[in-house]
């Protein structure tokens, strides 16, 4: 009776769900983990109420919980993960992994103005609640986020992609990455670090009272004659983007290319892009690309092998910055 019980303690199992916001994604993390996906079985009742029944037992598993939040609408993507997360826990999962290559609501980090929600502590209060042990994520639109969690929180770069992506752009010594505000500076020096490129930024402003309004004002550093690389975590409706790469050509740039890890496009970003100064727009896929968005100067990357990389670490209970070598774990 008792070696049962102790290959019962030691014999771990892993399994993998997805809710339905990008279940292309989830589909290669599970093809490069050798895991299949398990069936949740989730369905909408009239009323839009969501419900979720896994398929099999699942006590005393390591669960992960697949779901970006977009996609889908972004309350409804972030429920049913929420949802999936409390199933997994009434069914007594061992410990329960919330991964989210976007992470809702990261922009509302702080209180700009009075009487404004901090609502990225509240989507972290939320996960936290409905039973999430651990929290993978891609580029969060801020660090501190991080800190809104009790729990541990494995927040990832796609910066080795990016940089393999930036092989391709030629010389560094006539390469430029250039950061379109400057919160994004530090993330645009590691790049331009590596690269042995140079470093500029362009300082913004945003009319007060207008979410998505942007005038790019000043270029610092100099882009003459050089190709420039305009590096952000998210392109949404591509205002910052389109108006940062009008000012780089007008302070003698001879190319623009942009580059995100999470590609938003919100209206109208795909026209603005289109007729954009920009070449070449490249972005991963912790988001869904509907084809009606899918223009010829822009270029998807995979993130499903650092996602997967992250996962078989935390199953494994190895060190997820050692894995990376300290560059694919802010």
């Amino acid at each position: 009776m008792l070696r049962k019980v102790k290959e019962a303690v030691t014999k771990k199992k892993l399994l993998l769900y997805s809710g339905d916001a990008h279940p292309e994604l989830a589909e290669e993390i599970a093809e490069r983990l050798g895991v299949p996906l398990g069936e949740t079985n989730l369905r909408q009742f009239a009323n839009g109420e969501m419900h979720c029944r896994y398929g099999e037992s699942i006590r005393g598993a390591d669960v992960f919980i697949i779901q970006t939040h977009g996609g889908m609408p972004v309350n409804d993507a972030l429920m049913q993960q929420l949802i999936m997360i409390d199933a997994a826990k009434r069914a007594s999962a061992k410990r329960i992994t919330a991964v989210c290559p976007y992470y809702g609501y990261a922009r509302q980090d702080r209180k700009a103005e009075g009487r404004e929600p901090i609502t990225a502590k509240l989507v972290a209060d939320m996960l936290t609640v409905a039973g999430a042990d651990r929290v993978v994520s891609v580029d969060l639109h801020t660090g501190q986020i991080q800190g809104f969690f009790d729990k541990p929180v494995d927040h990832l770069t796609a910066l080795p992609i990016l940089i393999e992506c930036c092989k391709g752009a030629g010389d560094p010594a006539d390469l430029v990455i250039v950061s379109p505000d400057a919160g994004g500076v530090k993330a645009a020096k590691r790049l331009a670090n590596h690269l042995g490129a140079d470093l500029a930024f362009v300082n913004k402003i945003r009319p007060k009272g207008e979410a998505n309004t942007v005038v790019a004002a000043i270029v610092v550093g100099n882009v003459r004659g050089k190709r420039c690389v305009l590096l952000d975590d998210m392109i949404d409706t591509a205002g910052t983007i389109v108006a940062a790469a009008d000012l780089l050509m007008e302070h003698g740039a001879t190319e623009v290319w942009a580059m995100a890890t999470h590609g938003v496009l919100s209206d109208p970003a795909t026209e603005r892009l289109k007729n954009s100064v920009i070449s070449k727009v490249v972005i991963t896929n912790t988001l869904p690309l509907p084809p009606e968005k899918q223009i010829d100067k822009l270029e998807v990357l995979s993130i499903a092998p650092l996602v997967a990389d992250a996962i078989s670490a935390v199953f494994e209970d190895e060190s997820v910055s050692e894995i990376f070598g300290g560059e694919n774990q802010k």
